[in-house]
């Protein structure tokens, strides 16, 4: 059985945004033209959603939580470009996306089941995983990927271009500027590596022997003999059959020119 939708009479909606059933928009809430906002999502109140974005379903947004509205890239000269939201996600006070650019393929992308806590910004062309928490005060410059299930902490700043990996950890107020390795954890400004994010896996369900296998290569990787091109052979050599180890590594040999973000005591080339 559907559930009517409930638009409160103080909320501004354009008759061409498309909504689904079952939403709830609370007051002074404005939804543009050109927004799409899936079934039983929920606006609380004093929510703006602007631009070409489309939100999943089962959206909740808290108050004063601005998504949609141009990039916030001097460049930006009014393309249509697109912000595009999962399902199942919790977008808290505050919080702040833009859509994408030109430079940067059109787009702002975000998975389902993520959560951006109180006053977290996504920028301008950033591409966001599935099962993703930004804390409170997360702030993702342009172009940034941020692979599924990682966890940024409070305060963290991710530079432009960053790529955070799978399951990867992010410490409160660290300064990102480097790209940090699937299951990685990275602490401090300038963020450096400080080993793997054992918490996670373990939470997520990883064997013991899975564990004890990416702690394997990890040590590897990050010795300090040879570079860190030479370490990649020897550990796709060595684990040619782990999944997870190859996953590592296909980020690794797809850092391009961006640096890797490494332990203070070891040799990243």
């Amino acid at each position: 059985m559907s559930v009517e939708t409930q638009i409160h009479t103080l909320a501004v909606v354009d008759p061409s945004a498309k909504l689904g059933v079952g939403i709830k928009i609370g007051p002074f809430c404005t939804i543009g033209p050109h927004v799409e906002l899936g079934d039983r999502s929920e606006l609380i109140s004093h929510v703006s959603l602007s631009g070409r974005t489309k939100i999943g379903t089962e959206a909740k947004i808290f108050p004063f939580a601005s998504i949609g509205h141009i990039p916030q890239d001097l460049k930006f000269r009014g393309e249509e470009s697109v912000l595009k939201i999962g399902s199942h996600c919790l977008i808290r006070e505050g919080v702040t996306m833009n859509p994408g650019t030109e430079g940067g393929g059109l787009v702002t992308r975000i998975g389902d089941h993520s959560t951006f806590l109180a006053n977290s910004h996504v920028a301008h062309d950033c591409h966001v995983g599935n099962h993703v928490i930004f804390s409170n005060n997360v702030m993702l410059a342009g172009h940034c990927q941020v692979g599924d299930y990682a966890i940024l902490g409070g305060g963290a700043a991710v530079h432009q271009f960053c790529r955070i990996g799978a399951h990867a950890f992010i410490g409160g107020l660290s300064g990102v500027e480097n790209d940090v390795i699937p299951y990685g954890i990275a602490l401090g400004n300038r963020a450096h590596l400080a080993g793997l994010n054992m918490v996670g896996l373990k939470r997520r369900g990883f064997s013991r022997e899975a564990i004890q296998e990416i702690r394997r290569a990890y040590r590897l990787l990050f010795a300090e003999e040879g570079t860190l091109q030479e370490r990649i052979e020897d550990v796709a050599s060595d684990f040619a059959a782990d999944t997870i180890v190859s996953e590592i590594l296909e980020f690794l040999r797809g850092s391009g020119n961006r640096s890797i973000c490494t332990p203070r005591d070891s040799k990243e080339g």
